[in-house]
């Protein structure tokens, strides 16, 4: 059994309110993730089917509606991270998480690839129990599994979502060029194949 199909085989009975029936047809959802410079983990999700829309912000800190530059010199206690908006007809959140696992490096403390600092920590939070429970449940199957050494994720209660300025928003998009150079230099996609392999 691979890895992917153990964690989803174990979450699949801890889904909970995460992935109730829906009460109308085009219900649209929300979870937050941390996995380092916002900038990818935001390329990362739109590829995934199911994801309607994904915001850069910061969360998890003290400063009420902080500034990127107060986050990116770590005195607010904020971490960048992004805020998943989603068809759960089309996608559910167990599978967001277990998307969400294989574009990080769910090792490392406090730093994201070649960023270093607890602005860049990695997190999972949960709005309600049942992504709670399907959260820890992936963790600890992941880590049952022996694939990998630690988690050094950190799984929190959901506090304020602050989006980023807009100029962050969509990087990836506007300024092709030089999000390709950074994401390629801080060594992002080799790093993730180092872990979790290229299937």
């Amino acid at each position: 059994m691979t890895v992917a199909v153990l964690v989803l085989s174990v979450v699949a009975g801890a889904t909970g309110a995460a992935d109730a029936p829906l009460a109308g047809k085009n219900e649209v959802r929300s979870a937050i993730f941390a996995g380092g410079c916002f900038w990818c983990i935001e390329a990362d999700f739109e590829k995934l089917p199911g994801v309607v829309a994904v915001q850069s912000g910061y969360t998890a800190g003290r400063t009420v509606n902080p500034t990127y530059e107060q986050v990116s010199a770590g005195s607010t206690g904020h971490t960048e991270a992004v805020r998943v908006s989603y068809d759960p007809q089309k996608v559910s959140y167990a599978q967001l998480v277990e998307y969400f696992w294989r574009h990080i490096d769910p090792t490392v403390k406090n730093r994201q690839f070649c960023d270093v600092g607890s602005q860049y920590r990695s997190g999972i939070y949960w709005q309600n129990e049942g992504e709670r429970r399907i959260a820890e449940s992936s963790r600890n199957a992941l880590l049952a599994s022996g694939k990998l050494p630690r988690i050094e994720t950190e799984i929190m209660a959901a506090s304020a979502f602050y989006p980023a300025e807009e100029y962050h928003q969509d990087y990836y998009r506007k300024n092709p060029i030089r999000y390709a150079y950074y994401r390629q230099g801080c060594g992002r996609d080799a790093r993730v194949q180092q872990i979790w392999g290229s299937g």
